[in-house]
């Protein structure tokens, strides 16, 4: 693996859960049971995992369309209640922590792309002890929500990178039509909330079946 070769993408931007978090099946289970909680029919697993990347709002609205919205704050609260309890179930993927010391070593900017509210975003960061290796972030609730393209566009303009020097990786076809939005490349990830067979039609360079694979794609190609 070469760790000083020039770099093509000078911005990688991360999604977070799914993607570097190992917390789909949390996210799932705990939407279904915030919903059962409002007196709303549990969604399924597939209706429950596809809106992960979301705002949150946006994200129970969509899994609950038979819960009115009067009761959405109701519904949040019962969501993160949920995940409270087990937050700390939730890990990193194995190979996360090294492929980003090694692309920290290639003098990347790297980023956070995520539908997670910055509160959520920063706890997780913190108990991960990840806060040194990530240059900038975006969480839904204080941009636009995905696959809006106002996330990317930011973080673009932060550090000075146009497009074709930025790279979007992401589990869901929410953060692929956030890179197409924003006019940049993608990498989808297969082990994450949405199934690989919508990917390819939004055009990722590489769909990664593991973050070993990830990772070696990255040292060879960003």
């Amino acid at each position: 693996m070469q760790l000083n070769r020039p770099a093509q993408f000078d911005l990688i931007v991360f999604d977070w859960d799914g993607t570097l978090f190992d917390s789909t099946a949390i996210i799932t289970r705990c939407i279904q049971a915030a919903v059962l909680d409002v007196g709303g029919a549990k969604p399924s697993d597939e209706a429950a995992s596809f809106v992960i990347g979301m705002g949150l709002q946006q994200a129970l609205a969509h899994a609950a369309p038979d819960v009115p919205p009067s009761q959405w704050k109701v519904l949040g609260e019962r969501y993160r209640h949920h995940y409270l309890q087990h937050q700390d179930d939730i890990s990193l993927f194995d190979g996360v922590l090294s492929m980003l010391h090694d692309l920290k070593a290639r003098h990347h900017w790297l980023a956070i792309a995520t539908g997670k509210s910055r509160r959520g975003l920063d706890e997780a960061l913190h108990a991960v002890e990840l806060k040194g290796l990530f240059d900038g972030s975006r969480t839904a609730d204080e941009t636009a929500g995905k696959p809006h393209p106002r996330m990317l566009l930011e973080l673009m303009g932060e550090f000075g990178v146009d497009p074709s020097h930025t790279l979007m990786i992401g589990d869901t076809t929410h953060d692929l039509q956030l890179a197409v939005n924003a006019g940049c490349a993608s990498v989808a990830v297969s082990y994450g909330a949405h199934r690989c067979d919508g990917f390819q039609s939004l055009g990722p360079l590489l769909i990664a079946h593991s973050v070993n694979e990830l990772h070696r794609w990255l040292l060879a190609h960003a």
